[in-house]
């Protein structure tokens, strides 16, 4: 049995490993389906499995407008990897993507071998800092865009018996200060994909999660500027009375907490893709993938086993 190592892994923190099995051949007979392809994880994802042997469908959602990441894999101008416009919010839109992922297969009965729920968006601020609009765009990409592709896809993927993987998070986990929007979707997408998996597993379609941790520098999530740029919008927008009860100086200090997170992340998201891949590849994938360093890890355990009074002090909440 093939062993590598995997997971847990920080440029500081000690690495924890996990056995990888025997991986599902062969790769060059597989097509894989990855939203958000653009940026991120899902453009270097993309580049990887090209590497691997896949046939890759980069779902962008720039395309129609000639994004720099879109150029960079149409360059490759390989007969394996193809660009497609898809954006995840839009019914019509997904469903065009799966007559075009159905009609370039070489046998549509065989199906789609795998489908990667990555798209997704972020922000930040505390509960009465945040409109409902927020609430409202954060969760249409990250979770109603994640279920409207995967139910569209499911007949593709059913066929071939293949892999459905969603990329939650950390906060998908266990919940963060100024973080609510975020977390509520990836809470959703962690149920989501539990209750798909139950529902798959007798079709044998497998089902796997993964909760990258702060990978923020790596991804171009953020930038000083981005983050200025939304406080700004944030400040202008709140209602009088919550601007005078909290005043600047507690809100400048909310977002300098925000900018000081944002850049102690990790730059190299190799983990997250190795989690990617193995969750494609593997005769028997895990459930879940935990690409962070040792210190995320530890308190996710504690913040998910044991009690909120306990956890709540140690961490300060």
């Amino acid at each position: 049995m093939k062993s590598h190592t995997l997971l847990f892994s920080s440029t500081s923190a000690p690495v924890r490993c996990r056995t990888y099995t025997n991986q599902v051949n062969p790769v060059g007979s597989k097509a894989v389906l990855i939203t958000g392809c653009d940026s991120g994880f899902g453009f270097t994802l993309a580049n990887h499995l090209y590497s691997q042997g896949f046939l890759v469908f980069a779902g962008c959602l720039l395309k129609h407008k000639g994004d720099s990441g879109v150029q960079k894999l149409d360059n490759l101008r390989s007969d394996r990897l193809r660009t497609i416009q898809l954006n995840v919010c839009k019914s019509e839109e997904v469903e065009e993507a799966v007559e075009v992922i159905r009609s370039s297969l070489k046998d549509p009965e065989k199906g789609l071998w795998g489908l990667v729920n990555n798209a997704g968006i972020s922000t930040f601020g505390e509960v009465e800092f945040t409109s409902m609009e927020t609430y409202k765009e954060v969760a249409e990409v990250n979770l109603w865009g994640t279920v409207r592709t995967t139910k569209s896809f499911l007949p593709l993927i059913r066929r071939a018996k293949g892999r459905v993987v969603n990329i939650s998070s950390v906060l998908g986990r266990m919940a963060s200060l100024a973080r609510s929007p975020y977390c509520i979707t990836k809470f959703g997408v962690e149920a989501f994909s539990d209750c798909l998996r139950y529902e798959m597993r007798p079709l044998g379609v497998k089902v796997s999660v993964v909760e990258p941790g702060n990978f923020i520098p790596g991804t171009s999530l953020y930038n000083p500027e981005r983050i200025q740029a939304i406080a700004k919008k944030m400040w202008d927008e709140l209602p009088e009375v919550v601007r005078r009860d909290y005043g600047r100086k507690y809100f400048d200090e909310k977002i300098a907490r925000m900018e000081s997170y944002c850049s102690s992340g990790s730059r190299d998201t190799t983990p997250v893709i190795k989690a990617v891949t193995h969750a494609l590849t593997a005769a028997t994938p895990y459930t879940r993938y935990h690409p962070m360093d040792y210190y995320g890890w530890l308190q996710m355990q504690v913040m998910t086993h044991l009690p909120a009074a306990v956890s709540d002090k140690i961490y300060g909440l």
